[in-house]
């Protein structure tokens, strides 16, 4: 099976399968979900194309054992991601930028954990950046650990083993086979909508916030009262 290279080659979901097979595959789940620097691996494509190619028998092992270490290497990378969280705490959002770190890495996931509580271990398994970040952000806030191992082996299950699960269930059918780098493109482009969608409403909500400012008369309060013509004469 030949799929589109979606950047570099070495981040082609079939070239890196074909080259590391399966422990490459667990070391990139476990990368993506917790290490701050494996934000940029193809983790989405990643599963569904491992699911495709178990069920064409082109990765010899069975899709229970496969979606089993998936699981695992998923929460064990979240694992570590909480508890580097924890050790760094806040001096995490004062490292300056470098070629593997943003700071507005940190701040998108600082936001998506504040808006969405621990469920936020869950949703920002499917979205690319945020999910390597979301659990050392739950680290640094010192969220409850029984409740974090919680969501995370939910999030686990439904992010790893789900969509490697529909990667197989799809490449039953020849559709799939035919049109898959134009799918592969597809996952990653519904993966990043999140992102643009929270990216656009931030810029919305700074739009109104500068508005409306303006209208208050900026950050010291409001305009002064016009002059109403009175002054010393206007008392007889």
């Amino acid at each position: 099976m030949n799929t589109l290279a979606l950047g570099p080659s070495w981040l082609d979901p079939d070239y890196l399968l074909n080259t590391f097979g399966l422990p490459g595959l667990l070391l990139i789940v476990f990368a993506e979900s917790g290490l701050l620097i494996g934000f940029f691996l193809p983790g989405d494509s990643l599963l569904f194309t491992t699911g495709l190619l178990v069920t064409t028998g082109q990765l010899k092992y069975p899709l229970w054992l496969v979606c089993t270490l998936i699981a695992i290497a998923a929460i064990l990378g979240d694992q570590v991601g909480y508890l580097f969280g924890r050790k760094v705490g806040p001096s995490l959002f004062k490292r300056p930028d470098s070629r593997l770190f943003k700071q507005e890495n940190v701040e998108k996931a600082h936001v998506f954990f504040e808006k969405h509580g621990p469920k936020s271990l869950v949703l920002a398994r499917f979205v690319p950046i945020v999910r390597t970040f979301t659990p050392i952000i739950a680290g640094v806030s010192r969220m409850n650990y029984r409740l974090f191992v919680i969501y995370n082996i939910v999030g686990a299950l439904l992010w790893g083993v789900g969509v490697t699960v529909l990667g197989a269930m799809l490449g039953k059918i020849a559709f799939v086979h035919e049109h898959i780098e134009k799918i592969l493109i597809l996952i990653v482009l519904l993966s990043v909508l999140p992102i643009v969608f929270e990216v656009l409403k931030a810029r919305s909500q700074s739009k109104k916030a500068a508005a409306a400012e303006a209208l208050a008369g900026g950050p010291d309060g409001p305009p002064a009262p016009p002059a109403t013509g009175r002054g010393r004469h206007a008392k007889r």
